[in-house]
């Protein structure tokens, strides 16, 4: 959301309790300071992580990839015409055959000829059509390492992590806190599956939207007055089979797309417009 239109906003995600930690007399004072850029809304003690990270300024190196992603595409594709196909797919562990390469997206077929056409039964947008041409052109192929690493520890993932929060993690999370059935539809629609609960969660799902490069959603439920959680990890060996850029396309597409399948089973929009610690307020 960045910048807040107003101090009610602020005051909506807070608990309202005017315990007078933050040094003001009430809650609403200190929305009113924050507003004003007298505190910051770290300043209050209880305030939940996702309620700040939705104030806070967009990085805007992370939001240049999102921006230019049709961009990124066409150069992508452009490459193409200068790639060994038949060489690349040996690499990264696709098929080749009838002048065309063809791997798994998420379970499915995707094939690209010399042109750089793409042929599947799936729909085609810049969040699958970046990490699957970055695959192509500059996976190394490496062999999955089985290491599990977070976004902000890969090159590069430190400076976006907040907005890959955002647009990723944050949007999971609700989705889980509201839709029971989430993974289980995720492990049965994409060809996902459930693995020993990693990270001491209560719900680990790995899935491989590349063939080489596998994703796990670990989810810890609310317990004992703690809110839940989520994160997504990746192999450690990412790096070098995609990149941190399509790491960052393939991470918030694919929240979008379980977004997708959350209104579809009847969630409603607003769970994503409003920030998590003033749902209570509408």
């Amino acid at each position: 959301m960045g910048q807040p239109k107003n101090a009610m906003e602020i005051f909506q995600v807070l608990d309202q309790s005017n315990c007078r930690e933050c040094g003001k007399k009430t809650c609403l004072a200190f929305a009113g300071a924050v507003f004003m850029g007298q505190k910051k809304l770290t300043d209050c003690p209880k305030l939940d992580p996702d309620s700040i990270e939705w104030f806070s300024p967009v990085d805007e190196a992370a939001v240049t990839i999102e921006q230019d992603g049709e961009q990124a595409l066409q150069h992508l594709i452009s490459q193409v015409a200068h790639t060994d196909l038949k060489a690349a797919a040996k690499r990264v562990g696709a098929l080749f055959s009838k002048n065309k390469l063809t791997l798994k997206v998420l379970g499915k077929d995707v094939c690209i000829d010399a042109e750089g056409n793409i042929f599947t039964d799936i729909h085609v947008n810049p969040w699958v059509a970046v990490p699957f041409l970055s695959y192509i052109l500059y996976g190394k192929g490496l062999a999955v390492s089985g290491d599990w690493i977070s976004f902000r520890e890969l090159s590069g993932g430190k400076e976006r992590y907040p907005l890959f929060q955002k647009r990723c993690e944050a949007v999971i999370k609700r989705l889980a806190d509201s839709y029971p059935g989430l993974f289980k539809d995720i492990v049965g629609i994409f060809n996902g599956r459930r693995v020993e609960e990693q990270f001491e969660s209560d719900i680990s799902v790995v899935l491989h939207p590349l063939p080489k490069v596998p994703i796990m959603l670990c989810y810890w439920m609310p317990e004992d007055g703690m809110a839940s959680s989520l994160n997504v990890f990746f192999d450690k060996t990412v790096d070098k089979n995609i990149g941190v850029d399509a790491v960052f396309t393939l991470g918030t597409g694919m929240a979008q797309m379980f977004e997708k399948l959350g209104f579809r089973h009847g969630l409603s929009k607003d769970l994503f417009t409003i920030p998590p610690a003033a749902e209570k307020n509408y």
